[in-house]
């Protein structure tokens, strides 16, 4: 029982319902015209979600080697770090969740274009093996663009505009370039999420080497970086909401809210362990805001 505890932890619930934001909106958007198709719809979340998994896996096993997963760290206790799960344990079960994520990403694929369109489909299995290869490059490895400060800019394409774009094109076999708009907020807010767990670990972080754009900026400009990617994604959704949803938009306000309460509270925070529940109220504040968008323009 407590290995699977431990198993359960190493899987970070808690992040899933953020990676899942994308393709909702995407999702949302095709409903909206008439375009959505349910088996598209779970195969997308299947894929979405078995990728977080990997990507949570990956980040306990390239972390706890490394050794920035330590006594000084202020997050919850990791799972290689505890001791309950061994690094070989934590490897096989990257490599089990690889093969996962393979089966969904084909499946996906072959539901939405059949055998018809050869090159459309190649495009999304290289896109998929690559959003693969992201999740596990975090940190694992001498080349982890986790540690080169490089996760807000990865975090941004891959939440945002390969989840948006991406879902909605599975629906539509199109894209729109105003869809870059609540692509890019989607984006902003999951790379907040990542500033701010980076902002809760800047002095380990700092201490194992491992650059982030939270341990570049210091820890207030990097409050300042927080309230500029929440404000400048609402900003982005909204002026999208405002163009195609009509009277509906009042929807979208009430999203809102949470989000400047949370950066009310960052701006407030000065001490590194307070930042902890943020990632969780931003993290909730953007599934909400993603479904409420959809609400919006349906």
């Amino acid at each position: 029982m407590r290995n699977l505890q431990a198993w359960i932890s190493a899987c970070r619930l808690r992040t899933l319902p953020l990676s899942i934001s994308g393709a909702i909106v995407g999702s949302g958007i095709a409903y909206s015209r008439d375009l959505f198709e349910g088996s598209i719809f779970t195969l997308t979340i299947l894929t979405t979600l078995s990728l977080q998994i990997l990507s949570n896996l990956a980040n306990d096993y390239g972390d706890g080697v490394k050794g920035t997963d330590n006594e000084h760290r202020i997050g919850p206790e990791r799972a290689l770090q505890s001791g309950k799960i061994s690094p070989k344990q934590m490897r096989n079960a990257i490599i089990f969740n690889v093969i996962i994520c393979l089966v969904f990403v084909v499946s996906l694929i072959y539901t939405t274009f059949g055998a018809e369109h050869f090159f459309t489909s190649m495009v999304f299995i290289v896109l998929g093996i690559l959003a693969i290869i992201a999740a596990i490059k975090y940190t694992v490895g001498a080349s982890a663009y986790g540690y080169r400060a490089l996760g807000d800019v990865m975090v941004f394409l891959f939440f945002g505009w390969l989840s948006v774009l991406g879902t909605y094109f599975l629906y539509s076999k199109q894209i729109e370039v105003l869809m870059l708009l609540p692509a890019s907020s989607i984006g902003l807010l999951s790379a907040g999420v990542l500033n701010l767990n980076n902002m809760r670990d800047i002095e380990s972080d700092r201490r194992s080497k491992k650059q982030t754009l939270a341990g570049y900026f210091g820890l207030k400009i990097a409050k300042l970086y927080q309230l500029v990617l929440v404000g400048v994604a609402m900003l982005l959704i909204g002026i999208y909401s405002y163009l195609y949803s009509n009277n509906s938009m009042y929807l979208l306000l009430i999203a809102f809210v949470p989000l400047m309460i949370h950066m009310n509270n960052v701006r407030k925070t000065n001490a590194p362990i307070e930042f902890d529940p943020q990632l969780k109220v931003l993290a909730l504040s953007t599934v909400g805001l993603a479904m409420l968008f959809c609400a919006s323009i349906v």
